[in-house]
């Protein structure tokens, strides 16, 4: 009697890693679609890039350290909380600017207001033309009060509570051509002076500001073309991080 040959099972169907396979894409396609960058956190980032870096230049090049058994995990924890302060002023910087993009939005889609941060800390640019006649240190204050409302108001915010300003006046190099001011040096500070004394004014306190006037020495922009000078004619207002006070 012949023997009957037996039958290999059936191998799995593989058809369902298909549908799985779409199921994921979806689902990233859509956390993609609720990521918004605008609400990252500037200061966390940067202190995971810069502790990537020193975990990478350790792996890399033993010569440059790295953490090690006898120092431990409590000496990291004494640096980190030596550092708390420091992390949350840089954070309520990176709030500060959030809102006064918002705060300004009009200003800065004519042009008028720029907001940027740099060492100093957070910059709030006014553009000179915008805010003062040519050559003068009088605010054209029928066409700015709104604007220097809202910036007295945005100074006395609570988040703002202990820090430090700078009003800085800059020039282009055009000198100076009437009697009130013998060069740009007195142009730029008095611009500077007087947007505080407006600011003062409308109820922000002088004594956390300091002014200051660097005539054309601190340019945006080569003064060789108009479009240069204009953005260097401008007064920056400085809420100052901790190394500039």
């Amino acid at each position: 009697m012949a023997k009957k040959e037996k039958k290999e099972p059936a191998k799995p169907s593989t058809a369902w890693q298909g549908t799985y396979g779409d199921m994921i894409t979806l689902m990233l396609c859509f956390f993609v679609m609720l990521y918004d960058p605008t609400e990252v956190d500037a200061t966390a980032l940067s202190q995971i890039q810069s502790s990537l870096s020193i975990e990478t230049r350790s792996i890399d090049d033993p010569t440059t350290g790295g953490q090690s058994l006898a120092s431990g995990r409590l000496a990291d924890l004494g640096n980190t909380i030596n550092q708390l302060p420091a992390i949350d002023r840089g954070r309520s910087l990176s709030i500060a600017k959030k809102k006064a993009v918002s705060v300004f939005a009009p200003e800065i889609n004519s042009n008028k207001i720029t907001i940027s941060s740099d060492e100093r800390g957070l910059v709030i640019t006014l553009a000179s033309d915008a805010f003062f006649e040519e050559g003068s240190a009088e605010l054209n204050i029928e066409e700015t009060r709104d604007v220097l409302l809202r910036l007295s108001r945005f100074f006395q915010d609570p988040e703002l509570k202990g820090r430090r300003f700078r009003i800085e006046g800059h020039t282009d190099s055009t000198p100076v051509s009437n009697e009130q001011f013998p060069s740009n040096w007195e142009l730029s500070a008095a611009r500077a002076a007087n947007t505080l004394h407006y600011l003062s004014d409308f109820g922000v306190g002088e004594k956390a500001f300091s002014i200051a006037g660097y005539a054309d020495t601190r340019p945006l922009f080569s003064n060789d073309t108009k479009e240069g000078q204009a953005y260097n004619r401008r007064v920056d207002i400085i809420i100052l991080d901790e190394g500039h006070f």
